[in-house]
């Protein structure tokens, strides 16, 4: 089954041009979406959930364990905070860590209330600038927005493994949409949470400070290729896709 939505400004923010994509894009016997803003991704042992947040449809992802009643959220777009509480309740869960893919403003607007509510954060050392002083994103940020310094607990590197929700999760280093971007893999989900490095059929933006495709295309076909094929990609924008799809077809990178 699917749905074809125009996603020219959508898209316009965090990847180069995708005029129009399917965004329900099918029922699977790995994940079922819900809605067009919003995933349940049920694992044999962890629940993935999604939600598509303002102010330009960045995805905010949680990794529930109810059996430890633990949740980690990935990304912090506006009104992340507000939907991460509501989650973590719905399964009885406590928000445990805030992982970062990158600083860029819309992936870090609520990360102060994470912040303030003695959440452990986690971010790339490269993105620093970008979380100390999110102002001085303004020039390609939407007008208007407050931009709130974010406090880092835990700078993470690639090659780093963490052990959340009793699980291992490895940091990848996957710079060129910027300098700090990295993706988180666990392996014992085939799920991989990789920021704007790569979408389903495109890549992410290159053209903003810290940008370089030549870069960008060595960390996707270094870091996101050499996964397994069946590793379900979770983007900062738009649907799902897989390893293996985008290998075998993605326009930007070839595998």
């Amino acid at each position: 089954m699917s749905i074809s939505c125009s996603f020219c400004f959508y898209f316009s923010g965090d990847t180069q041009v995708v005029t129009q994509i399917s965004y329900l894009q099918c029922l699977s016997d790995q994940f079922r979406i819900v809605t067009h803003a919003y995933a349940c991704i049920v694992h044999a042992h962890m629940i993935i959930e999604s939600q598509e947040l303002p102010p330009i449809g960045t995805n905010a992802y949680a990794l529930l364990e109810p059996s430890l009643k633990q949740c980690v959220i990935i990304d912090a777009p506006a009104e992340a905070y507000e939907w991460a509480v509501q989650v973590a309740e719905k399964y009885s869960c406590q928000i445990i860590a805030l992982i970062l893919t990158h600083g860029h403003w819309d992936h870090i607007l609520d990360g102060h209330k994470f912040a303030k509510a003695g959440i452990l954060t986690y971010g790339h050392a490269d993105d620093i600038e970008m979380f100390a002083s999110p102002s001085k994103m303004a020039s390609y940020a939407i007008p208007g927005l407050e931009l709130k310094e974010l406090p880092i607990n835990h700078w993470i590197k690639g090659g780093d493994q963490l052990e959340l929700l009793a699980t291992k999760m490895e940091i990848r280093h996957v710079p060129g949409h910027c300098p700090g971007n990295v993706l988180v893999y666990v392996p014992c989900e085939k799920a991989a949470i990789v920021g704007d490095v790569i979408f389903a059929g495109s890549v992410g933006r290159y053209d903003l400070p810290g940008g370089d495709f030549s870069v960008l295309e060595k960390s996707i076909k270094t870091q996101v290729y050499s996964l397994p094929d069946e590793t379900t990609i979770y983007p900062g924008h738009g649907p799902v896709t897989s390893v293996g799809r985008e290998r075998a077809g993605n326009p930007y990178v070839k595998g």
